[in-house]
């Protein structure tokens, strides 16, 4: 009995918890439950080093904090994690991952596909609990010069060793990181392939490459890579506001979409320096893209806490909407449910009411940090409560909007542009 009791203390807790991930349509399931991804892309890399430099995890202790106090509950990377101590941290917050493998790291540090030794990390850690999927390779559909100028070869290598991960374990879905949404002939050409990563960049609005790929295939999806850096290179300056009114917004166009879509990690948890220029230096290198709200990607500006770990206006503001999907409070009903109407709004927007009111009511907005910059009294009748932005004079950006009155009281989360 002496020897068990010691057996069960040293013996790592996350064996005995083992999740079952499976896959039921289009939804992802952990333990029987429906699980909706509300995550981060995470590669920490140190200020001076560059991508063939080991992962840094000195800040994981703060990293895993940060994540957990934004309720974000997914992490998905690019490389395996070969530090088990880290895979041990995420397990015990409750932070699923993604393990990516590439096809050949070049690096030689990691598991790979063409060296086989990707099964060898699966066989280590798929009793893990902090795994959600694995996932092979990132964005190879552009780069059929890295498979002989023909990127059939890319799909029949991501379809074999996807049957060969399901052989060796059957309790964890294989996905890939797709840039856009996938051909039907690239679908029909991976059916071992369990879940489809969809890397979207449309501006704030990917949500509609969900219903694309949903037309056709029966698979789930989710958002692998969408969000926003930063960094105006118009302006030359970074701009908080812009990333955090890009971020939710595109969290909200998903948001309507969570029945063919399983969510989304966002680009990115922190900032890299070594994407351009010095790689120790806070560089605005980059190339035009279809990103908010510049067109242009300024490479070392995505996270949404920066290299030193402060969070942004984006963490934020994910920070709020991930708290409210947690929660199950889309808008914060308290006494009434609302809903605003458009959201994200210009020049006003409608207060949408599940009930009529005739009565009075306080009308206050206020900023992310607290401060109250409207206050007003309304009179009420119906089903709606307009509210004229323009006149209010705020600027771009995510506020809190309350309503509250004899019989309502109901907070919402709006987002100005």
């Amino acid at each position: 009995m002496k020897s068990l009791l010691l057996y069960l203390l040293l013996f790592p807790a996350y064996l005995f918890s083992q999740s079952i991930v499976t896959v039921d349509g289009k939804r992802i399931l952990v333990d029987d439950s429906l699980y909706i991804i509300r995550g981060v892309c995470y590669s920490p890399v140190a200020i001076g080093d560059d991508r063939s430099d080991p992962a840094d995890f000195s800040h994981i202790d703060q990293d895993i904090l940060l994540m957990t106090q934004a309720n974000i509950n997914t992490i998905r990377t690019y490389v395996p994690i070969t530090d088990e101590t880290v895979l041990d941290k995420f397990a015990a917050a409750g932070i699923k991952i993604i393990i990516g493998f590439p096809n050949y790291d070049d690096t030689f540090q990691y598991p790979d596909i063409s060296h086989g030794t990707y099964l060898s990390y699966i066989n280590t850690y798929k009793n893990h609990d902090a795994i959600l999927m694995w996932e092979l390779g990132n964005e190879y559909n552009y780069h059929a010069d890295w498979f002989n100028n023909n990127i059939n070869n890319w799909y029949t290598i991501l379809n074999n060793a996807s049957a060969a991960i399901h052989n060796a374990d059957p309790n964890h879905p294989v996905s890939t990181a797709h840039g856009e949404v996938p051909s039907a002939d690239a679908i029909s050409r991976c059916p071992q392939v369990d879940v489809w990563g969809l890397n979207v960049y449309r501006w704030d609005n990917p949500a509609p490459a969900a219903t694309q790929f949903s037309a056709l295939s029966t698979k789930p999806c989710y958002f692998s890579e969408s969000g926003a850096d930063r960094y105006n290179k118009n302006l030359s300056r970074e701009i908080q506001k812009e990333q955090a009114i890009a971020d939710t917004t595109i969290w909200y166009n998903i948001k309507d979409k969570l029945d063919i879509c399983s969510g989304i990690t966002f680009f990115a948890f922190v900032d890299e320096w070594w994407k351009g220029g010095n790689n120790s230096s806070h560089d605005a290198t980059g190339f035009a893209m279809t990103i908010p709200y510049d067109s242009y990607a300024n490479e070392e500006w995505w996270g949404i806490v920066d290299i030193e770990r402060n969070t942004t206006e984006a963490y934020v503001a994910l920070k709020i909407t991930f708290t409210e999907h947690a929660l199950g409070i889309f808008d914060r009903p308290v006494v009434q449910k609302s809903r605003l109407v458009p959201n994200p709004a210009t020049n006003k927007t409608v207060l949408l009411l599940s009930n009529p009111l005739f009565e009075i009511v306080e009308l206050q907005i206020s900023g992310l940090n607290g401060n109250q910059l409207v206050s007003i009294q309304l009179e009420v009748q119906g089903n709606s409560i307009e509210i004229p932005l323009d006149q209010y004079h705020l600027q771009d950006g995510v506020y809190f909007v309350s309503v509250t009155g004899k019989s309502i009281q109901t907070n919402s989360l709006l987002v100005k542009q």
